[in-house]
């Protein structure tokens, strides 16, 4: 936590009496879309690429990743003096592979899918011997994921309850195992989208499942299998998992807009789109909502508008 203290900032935790008044909680938002690359990514990066040595760093690093992880990396690689290779897959949001380019890392887009990206970079990593920066499946990435747990329960020791969105399952991990190591009877509940729900599937069934294919808006969240070490500490530290539809996040970006007047992406309003829907199964007086990340593709801005109406009047 100290060691990442100068690198990453700490994001407000903020709260909203609207909210409050609608779910009849305290709910206390952690604006991890404010974080340096808009997203919770740079600290796992910043976390993992501060463990390396200085050969280790000369080599380079090289990952595969959905977007902000690419952005966290080559952010924190560009801090340390290392040179990033990221392999992104080709529908990527424009925004996202900019933002990577902006910060010095070779981009490589390739695949129809973050599974194909991946495949491609490990390709990519046994040919050129850079230290692979795995997005979720590792144990670093995890515990630099893990500080926001810790820096939420400073800002609010009231929290009995933390909602996390889950991809691959490293941020729960780290949150997860901190938050319980800080408190060990708070709640941690995990939130997929239902068109990408491979941890919720494997977290039910008691074993990994994996997904043929994946559909959702919340692209950061969207991964066909959960990784190997961070299921294991899903199952032991996660106290529940749920799902949402694309209409529930899509209305949970429009309410953080117009409400909060806060930019949130996909994976950033999954939390909050499982409050909203599953409040009443939800018992907590202080809930804990990790906004995730803020790299929104604003031409996708309609496309959500309409999702969201199609919720509050079905078709």
């Amino acid at each position: 936590m100290e060691r990442l203290a100068p690198i990453v900032h700490r994001t407000p935790l903020i709260t909203s009496a609207t909210t409050n008044k609608l779910v009849d909680k305290k709910v206390y938002f952690k604006m991890e879309n404010q974080q340096k690359t808009g997203a919770f990514k740079f600290r796992g990066a910043s976390y993992k690429l501060m463990q390396l040595s200085a050969e280790q760093l000369e080599k380079g690093v090289i990952t595969a990743s959905a977007g902000n992880h690419a952005q966290g990396v080559a952010y924190a690689a560009a801090k340390l003096g290392a040179k990033a290779t990221i392999f992104m897959a080709e529908r990527t949001p424009l925004a996202k592979v900019n933002a990577t380019r902006n910060y010095g890392a070779e981009v490589v887009l390739t695949g129809e899918t973050f599974q194909e990206a991946y495949e491609a970079s490990l390709k990519r990593q046994m040919q050129s011997g850079a230290v692979y920066i795995h997005p979720f499946d590792d144990y670093d990435v995890m515990a630099g994921q893990g500080t926001i747990a810790m820096e939420m329960l400073r800002q609010e020791d009231r929290m009995d309850t933390i909602i996390v969105p889950i991809g691959g399952g490293g941020l729960i991990s780290g949150v997860a195992v901190a938050a319980k190591y800080v408190n060990r009877n708070i709640k941690i509940i995990g939130v997929q989208a239902d068109g990408a729900s491979s941890m919720y599937e494997s977290y039910h069934k008691n074993s990994v499942k994996s997904l043929q294919s994946v559909s959702t808006i919340a692209e950061g969240i969207a991964v066909k299998q959960p990784g190997k070490r961070t299921f294991p500490l899903v199952q032991e530290y996660v106290d529940d998992i749920i799902t949402v539809t694309d209409e529930e996040i899509a209305a949970a970006i429009v309410y953080m807009l117009e409400r909060n007047k806060t930019l949130v992406e996909g994976a950033g309003a999954a939390a909050l789109a499982a409050l909203f829907a599953h409040n009443s199964k939800i018992k907590s007086r202080h809930c804990g909502i990790i906004v995730s990340g803020g790299n929104m593709d604003i031409g996708t801005m309609q496309k959500i508008q309409r999702l969201a109406e199609r919720l509050h009047h079905p078709a």
